[in-house]
């Protein structure tokens, strides 16, 4: 069975840094592209961050460009996604998804195939 579990989650205050974790197991790892999804109270979930399988491209939200960056490790099943200079709009729970299928748009929560079930990311004035 395909799992995908995050952690890294909890309280940071504003200007501060974050760093989440995602570790997959039943899945050919390396063939999936991988993607960071985050959900506000009362919001759609949106697009954060999405990383080939070989790891070498990578896209981001216009909201996280240049504060955030997606990673992986292959060999340990892994991805990552490390937050700086964090603002509270960034406070929402965080979801790692996989994806293999081209089909649809890489920032369309449709296009993945598999999730994780989130872990809660707060960021204080």
């Amino acid at each position: 069975q395909v799992r995908l579990i995050e952690s890294g989650g909890g309280l940071v205050q504003a200007g501060g840094s974050l760093s989440l974790s995602c570790t997959a197991s039943g899945l050919t790892f390396s063939s999936f592209s991988m993607g960071w999804f985050r959900q506000a109270p009362g919001k759609e979930r949106e697009f954060v961050a999405v990383i080939g399988g070989s790891g070498t491209v990578s896209y981001y939200a216009d909201s996280v460009k240049g504060r955030f960056t997606i990673s992986r490790d292959n060999a340990k099943s892994t991805v990552y996604l490390r937050m700086n200079t964090m603002n509270p709009d960034d406070t929402a729970v965080y979801y790692c998804a996989a994806r293999d299928s081209g089909r649809y748009s890489f920032s369309a929560a449709r296009g993945y195939d598999y999730w994780g079930q989130g872990t809660q990311v707060t960021v204080s004035p």
